[in-house]
């Protein structure tokens, strides 16, 4: 099996049954030091983001794509936490309206990228046009082909121009999702996120996982790389995303901005 969230390399074939939907090394033993280890990394990511928004240079951008009940919410309930709002937007993209499909299909997300010091979040994002779009037959082979050169082509221009992009796959067993689904219909606090359109998605499931190995083998670039996370268990998916997370804020070897001049010896009445 590949190591759990490790970056996709540019031009890898990807094999999603190549990595454990349900690899927990990341959590060891016990539990409750785990838990204790996400509190920390909460608490890091609290003060980086903290950094990036008063530095002002650079922006982070964080994708999240995945199968239903993978946990796309819950990630971003439960990572980011602790941040500042000021400083995080989070956007999801569902089916486009009659506005925006008169328009090219990255007008809507363009819109939505971070700018200086912000993180920006897609719960879903510009590859369900190379996803739903590809399932459905509604784009054939040379036009999805020609939107993963246009989506390289977008997010090299975010890169250079000051955004580092992290691309999370939560990866889910098809055998998770139906415990998922079923709790989501029997337990009526859920029951409200259950729909009958859910079970047409996962009818396609070979499709998807074909349509998801095509796209990262397309976009996992040097610029913006594809990471894998193993989602069966939360607690390892949400420790695994933070401490990327971690490291990529980390790497931008931010700093805070000097102080105004006189400010030690301004008199505060």
């Amino acid at each position: 099996m590949k190591p759990a969230g490790a970056r996709i390399p540019p031009k890898t074939q990807v094999r999603l049954s190549d990595w454990d939907a349900g690899d927990t090394d990341i959590i060891g033993k016990p539990k409750s030091d785990a838990r204790a280890r996400l509190d920390e990394y909460r608490a890091r990511l609290e003060t980086l983001q903290e950094l990036l928004y008063a530095e002002g240079k650079n922006k982070l951008l964080v994708v999240l794509q995945a199968m239903d009940t993978a946990g796309k919410d819950s990630t971003i309930r439960h990572v980011f936490q602790g941040v500042d709002p000021l400083g995080v937007r989070v956007a999801g993209f569902k089916a486009p309206t009659p506005y925006e499909l008169g328009r090219d299909y990255l007008w809507r997300v363009h819109r939505h990228v971070p700018g200086t010091g912000e993180i920006a979040i897609f719960n879903r994002s510009h590859y369900e046009d190379v996803l739903i779009t590809r399932v459905n037959g509604w784009i054939g082979a040379a036009e999805c082909k020609r939107r993963y050169r246009q989506i390289n082509d977008f997010e090299r221009m975010l890169e250079e121009t000051g955004t580092t992009i992290l691309k999370f796959y939560l990866h889910i067993s098809r055998d998770e999702q139906k415990k998922r689904l079923e709790e989501r219909r029997d337990n009526p606090e859920k029951q409200w996120k259950f729909h009958p359109g859910d079970l047409a998605v996962r009818a396609q499931w070979d499709d998807y996982m074909d349509a998801y190995e095509a796209a990262m083998s397309a976009t996992s670039t040097a610029h913006a790389p594809w990471h894998v996370i193993p989602a069966n268990s939360k607690l390892a998916r949400n420790l695994m995303i933070s401490r990327l997370l971690i490291e990529s804020l980390e790497g931008l070897k931010m700093r805070y901005p000097e102080p105004e001049e006189g400010i030690s010896g301004a008199m505060i009445a």
